[in-house]
């Protein structure tokens, strides 16, 4: 079994919990509030910002020069095609880039970032593979999830095609084979990206619950 399906395996349940969570199960039916879409945009914005820079950090780190490849590969598809997307998103719910560059990061927002980013300044590149993977693979089996679930075109159906594009699918496949490689390179570390994995898959879930809910600092 390759190594991101092992992983996949380990993470079912927090995956099983992300489809049905009512974010998403509204999402596909066209009847989530837009408030919540609208804060979705403003909190995932942020957060590729940092995830891009996981990607280039972890580019950096790469000893050959595929891995390299790939990786930057992505950071610059993340900036330079998702964020392009979201700030399209963004335009059509009345939020300017301006607007979008000035949003503070919610609780969850934060603590998603700031483990990304120390497992990709102090982790190995294997835990690095692992703690990314959640959010592409995530994405896109929400987004089949989701085709499967609409019945009729709604205003969130371009939330879904995106996530469904050759474009992103590509993108994932490039993680998936990033996973594997080091899932056969570094044995040892096994553990420790199974940990990595799972923290970022909790906290996937936790960025649905933020956004349905409208997190919020308390002071």
């Amino acid at each position: 079994m390759a190594y991101s399906d092992q992983l996949l395996d380990d993470g079912s349940e927090i995956w099983e919990a992300q489809k049905q969570h009512p974010f998403v199960q509204e999402l596909a039916d066209g009847t989530l509030d837009e408030e919540a879409f609208r804060y979705w945009i403003k909190q995932d914005y942020r957060y590729l910002l940092d995830y891009a820079r996981l990607f280039a950090i972890a580019g950096a780190k790469a000893r050959d020069e595929e891995t390299m490849t790939d990786l930057l590969y992505i950071a610059h598809s993340t900036l330079s095609n998702e964020m392009e997307l979201h700030r399209e998103f963004a335009s059509d719910y009345g939020i300017s880039r301006e607007e979008l560059e000035r949003v503070e990061k919610s609780p969850t927002c934060e603590a998603y970032t700031s483990f990304l980013l120390r497992t990709a300044y102090e982790g190995s590149i294997a835990e690095i593979s692992a703690a990314l993977f959640p959010c592409g693979q995530g994405f896109l089996d929400i987004g089949e999830h989701t085709a499967a679930l609409a019945t009729e075109e709604h205003r969130y159906t371009p939330w879904i095609e995106m996530y469904t594009s050759d474009e992103f699918r590509e993108v994932v496949t490039l993680m998936r084979d990033f996973v594997d490689r080091c899932g056969e390179q570094y044995p040892g570390e096994h553990d420790a990206m199974r940990e990595a994995f799972l923290t970022s898959a909790r906290l996937e879930y936790q960025f649905w619950e933020m956004a349905y809910t409208r997190e919020e600092w308390e002071y």
